[in-house]
C-alpha cells in the first residue's frame, strides 16, 4: 500500500492506493486526525469540511489541489452545531449537521466527476423539486488523480425511507401504499423528463440508442446466464429454473431482435425503494452515484429510462417477499401485480413519450430485457450472499420465461 498525504488544519486527507496480486488497484479516501482516528466520527473535524465548502477554500499541496465549492447562497452551519454520523454505505460515509445538512464523503475514489455531484448539480440548477438540493462539494486534482471527494446536500428530517415505509404499509394499509406508488411513478417520469431536458449539454442531451449497446448488454447477460446456470446448487427453491438456462438465453435473444427504440439519457442508475424518501411534501429521490460496483465511466453512460423502471419493478418483488421474510406477515396475494400497475400507469401518463420506443409492444419488450438483466444479477447475488432470498429472483425469471414474446 502506498500512501500520499497532505494536512489541512487538524484533518489529514489521504488517498490510499491498494494494489492486488492481479495487477489491479483501488484508491480510497481516508480522513484522519493526528491520532489516526476516523475524522468523520468527530463532529468538530467533520465540521471543518463543511466550513471549507462554505468559505469556497482552495488548498494547494505538493501532491495536488483541493477545491471546496459552495452552491449559490450556501451559508454553511454554525460551529458547534449538533452533528451525528448517518451510517456507512458501500462506497461512502455521511454526517448530518443540525438536521438540515448532510455531508457525504466518498470513500472509494475513481478518476472523474462522480455522477452524484454531476446529476445533483444539474437537477438543483433546474430546481427539480423531488431531490435534496446540492449545497456544495469538494474535489481533488492531483498528479495521479482528479476526483470528486464529497458532496453536501439539504437534509430532510421528516422523511421516511421508501423501503421501510413499504414494509409497514403493505401490512397496515396496502391500499395507501399502492396510491403512493402511483405518485412515485409520476415523480420517476418527471425525473427522467428533467434529466433529458437540456439538448445543449453533451453530458445530458438525449441520444439515439445504438443496436451495438443492446447487443453488448444481451451478450453480457447471456454470459452471466451460462455461468450461473451451470453451477446452480441442489435447492428446492431453484427447481423452477433448473435446466432452463438455454430457455432463458433464447428468450433474451428473441426479445433483443426487436431492437431498442426511444432515446438514451442520463438515469438514476441504481433505482429502487431504498433510494427514495417519503415526505409530507411528496417523494424525494436520493443517491445518484449509480451502482457502486460498476466503474465510474459506466455509471455515467446514457441508458434507456426503462432500465430505471425495470429496477424499481424488481424492488416491488423484493419488498413484497420481504414482508414475510423480515416481518413474518404476508402481503396481499396480488400486491406485486397491483404495485406494478399503479406505478407503470402513472409513469407512462407522465413521461415524455419521445424517450420511449414507439408502441406498447416495443416498450414491454425492452422493459422485459432490463427486468431479466436485473433478475439474473439478483440470482447471482442471492446465491453468493443470501440463499434464503433466492426464491425472489427465481420467481422473476420464471415469470419472464412464461410471458409471451
Amino acid at each position: 500500500t502506498r500512501v500520499r498525504s497532505s494536512a489541512a488544519s487538524d484533518v489529514y486527507k489521504r488517498q490510499v492506493q491498494t494494489r492486488f496480486a492481479t495487477g489491479t488497484h483501488e484508491l480510497y479516501q481516508l480522513l484522519a486526525t493526528e491520532r489516526e482516528r476516523d475524522a468523520l466520527a468527530d463532529p468538530a473535524q467533520a465540521y471543518e469540511l463543511v466550513r471549507r465548502i462554505s468559505a469556497a477554500e482552495e488548498i494547494d499541496t505538493e501532491e495536488g489541489h483541493f477545491s471546496f465549492q459552495p452552491a449559490d447562497g450556501f451559508q454553511g452551519v454554525s460551529e458547534g452545531a449538533p452533528a451525528r454520523p448517518m451510517g456507512v454505505e458501500q462506497s461512502n460515509s455521511s454526517v448530518v449537521f443540525d438536521d438540515r445538512l448532510v455531508l457525504k464523503v466518498f470513500r472509494k475514489l475513481e478518476p472523474g466527476i462522480n455522477p452524484e455531484l454531476e446529476i445533483l448539480r444539474f437537477l438543483t440548477t433546474r430546481q427539480f423539486p423531488h431531490i435534496a438540493p446540492l449545497l456544495g462539494s469538494y474535489s481533488y486534482d492531483g498528479q495521479a488523480l482528479a476526483a470528486t471527494l464529497g458532496v453536501a446536500q439539504s437534509f430532510i428530517p421528516d422523511a421516511v425511507g421508501g423501503w421501510e415505509l413499504a414494509l409497514e404499509e403493505i401490512i397496515r394499509d396496502p391500499e395507501m401504499f399502492l396510491e403512493r406508488l402511483g405518485s412515485l411513478g409520476r415523480v420517476t417520469a418527471e425525473l427522467h423528463t428533467a434529466l433529458a431536458s437540456d439538448a445543449g449539454d453533451p453530458a445530458f442531451s438525449p441520444e439515439e440508442p445504438s443496436n451495438e449497446a443492446l447487443s453488448l448488454l444481451t451478450a453480457t447477460v447471456d454470459e452471466d446466464i451460462e455461468r450461473i446456470f451451470v453451477r446452480l446448487p441442489d435447492d428446492e427453491a431453484l427447481a423452477p429454473i433448473v435446466g432452463r438456462g438455454q430457455d432463458v438465453r433464447e428468450r433474451l435473444a428473441a426479445r433483443a431482435q426487436l431492437g431498442v427504440g426511444g432515446r438514451v439519457i442520463r438515469t438514476h442508475g441504481d433505482y429502487h425503494l431504498g433510494q427514495t424518501l417519503s415526505t409530507p411534501r411528496g417523494w424525494v429521490i436520493i443517491d445518484f452515484e449509480g451502482e457502486p460496483a460498476r466503474p465510474l465511466p459506466e455509471r455515467r453512460q446514457k441508458r434507456s429510462p426503462l432500465r430505471d423502471v425495470a429496477s424499481m419493478l424488481r424492488s416491488f418483488a423484493y419488498v413484497t417477499s420481504a414482508v414475510e421474510l423480515q416481518r413474518g406477515e404476508r402481503a396481499p396475494e396480488d400486491f406485486e401485480l397491483r404495485a406494478r400497475e399503479c406505478f407503470l400507469t402513472e409513469y407512462f401518463e407522465q413521461i415524455d413519450p419521445t424517450l420511449l420506443p414507439s408502441g406498447e409492444a416495443q416498450v414491454a419488450n425492452l422493459l422485459s430485457i432490463f427486468e431479466l438483466e436485473k433478475a439474473i444479477y439478483e440470482l447471482r447475488y442471492e446465491l453468493d450472499n443470501r440463499p434464503d432470498w433466492v426464491q425472489i429472483p427465481v420467481a422473476g425469471i420464471r415469470r419472464l420465461l412464461e410471458e409471451t414474446s
